[in-house]
């Protein structure tokens, strides 16, 4: 899920180093192989290793789960297809351009904010899934599934030097992060396939009804934990890269497309990443559960830990370990940098150094929290209801402007810092929708599409009443 494995060449450009402020020339397109790797390498990362055993907490059925899987990761696709690779073919231009042509610098300004923030807690919780596999040799204790603070000095102390020594890598700028991630991906995809493998040993699965049984008919989700039902699977999936789809965030990645046909690669993230490894990690998971110790936690009414370095150890022994602590890395040290690019878009004086080291800061602070990563199917809800509805307005602008008469780029056009009409639309239909997850307790992933239709719709009006008065 992280934004890591691009090519050597294009790195500071999709990073933002060069045609930042104009579209991309035509001799620097690329072809769909260039994404095809990109893509497979970088949904193949430390959250996978969270997210599989995650949705087993929330006792999904063996349908639910695999048929679940297989739709809502191809509507994410279509997404990527359909909707970002269309528009970033047609203005080449990086997201954050976009917007403040649309926007307004300020508005833009407060979006790179949440952005950043938002990574940084992405980068925390998978500094918490590397800390679960440093922790290994020093007989740490895990972090539990309803835990929120720091369990022990031991944690804290192996957080402190992760996070330290990931935030002074990414610091050295995006291509020196690139070239090591590059190479691991392909070590990670293949630790996930193996883990699957060695668990299907383990758990004795012979046939196709044996791999059915393993979740089979579904179960009551663990103390703490919501029940997911297949509409939860497919909803969930859809939208747990929804920032980057339908929010437009990948418009910066798909500029450089020869033909909007590259947004198809996508479906190697989503079927090697989001298909693959999340049921591979699901499996450890679930040769976890037959232990003596989890049953003891069952027993007791509590949720056994989700721990991934101790799951991936369980399978492949140091390989594991290795595995964990190289998948936190190489999604937690790029979803740094890019938060300090974030930042950096705020205060430009700043160098890309210091605030680099801020963002890795603020992300090893919320590393010592586990909350982040137990939690992280709800916060991945909630990153993409919070940045989606923005994504709507650049969506609802290209394909009904003209047909609704309004002007595009009208920031631009009309030199404003805060276009009204996007601050409206997007705080109305987020603070709607939001209201009605909290006070109706609905999945927040149920309301991430009713939101961002609601935001887009309110745009075109709200823009055609203040350019007619304008």
């Amino acid at each position: 899920m992280s934004q890591v494995s691009i090519e050597s060449d294009q790195i500071e450009e999709v990073a933002g180093g060069e045609f930042e402020r104009e579209p991309v020339p035509k001799s620097k397109l690329k072809g769909w192989g260039s994404f095809l790797g990109m893509y497979a390498g970088e949904h193949a990362a430390g959250t996978e290793f969270m997210i599989g055993p995650l949705f087993l907490t929330a006792g999904v059925s063996a349908f639910d789960l695999i048929i679940g899987l297989l739709l809502g990761n191809l509507l994410a696709v279509l997404s990527w297809r359909f909707l970002t690779a269309e528009i970033a073919v047609k203005n080449r231009l990086t997201l954050y351009f976009q917007l403040e042509k649309i926007c307004g610098k300020k508005l833009v300004t407060a979006y790179n904010l949440a952005n950043g923030i938002l990574f940084c807690f992405l980068a925390g919780s998978m500094i918490t899934v590397s800390a679960t596999a440093v922790g290994i040799p020093f007989d740490m204790e895990m972090p539990k599934l309803d835990d929120t603070l720091p369990n022990g000095v031991t944690w804290i102390v192996i957080v402190i030097i992760i996070g330290a020594v990931i935030s002074l890598i990414a610091s050295k700028g995006y291509d020196t992060v690139s070239k090591a991630a590059n190479w691991m991906s392909p070590v990670i995809v293949l630790a996930f396939l193996a883990c699957g493998i060695v668990a299907l040993n383990q758990l004795d699965v012979t046939s196709l009804s044996d791999f059915w049984n393993i979740w089979g008919e579904g179960s009551e989700p663990f103390p703490g934990q919501i029940k997911f039902t297949f509409w939860h699977v497919v909803i969930w999936s859809w939208f747990a890269n929804g920032a980057m789809h339908i929010g437009m965030s990948d418009l910066s990645v798909f500029r450089f497309a020869k033909k909007a046909s590259s947004g198809w690669t996508t479906a190697a993230g989503m079927y090697v990443g989001h298909y693959m490894a999340w049921i591979a990690a699901a499996l450890l998971y679930a040769v976890y559960l037959k232990s003596p110790e989890a049953l003891t936690f069952l027993n007791n009414g509590e949720a056994p830990p989700v721990a991934p370095g101790p799951l991936a150890n369980n399978a492949l022994g140091i390989f594991g370990i290795i595995a964990v602590v190289l998948a936190g890395w190489t999604t937690a040290n790029p979803t740094i940098y890019r938060a300090g690019l974030a930042f950096q878009a705020i205060i430009p004086k700043a160098s890309t150094f210091w605030v680099t080291i801020i963002a890795g800061t603020i992300a090893t602070i919320a590393g010592l929290f586990p909350a982040f990563a137990m939690k992280l199917l709800g916060f991945v809800a909630l990153y993409g209801f919070i940045l989606a509805p923005v994504g709507a307005v650049i969506v609802f602008e290209h394909f009904f402007a003209e047909k609704f008469g309004i002007k595009k780029n009208y920031a631009e056009f009309a030199s404003i810092k805060i276009n009204n009409a996007v601050l409206f639309a997007w705080a109305i239909s987020f603070g709607l929708f939001y209201f009605i997850s909290l006070q109706f307790d609905v999945f927040l992933s149920f309301v991430t599409l009713p939101a961002w239709l609601l935001s887009g719709v309110l745009f075109l009006i709200f823009s055609k009443i203040i350019q007619n008065k304008k």
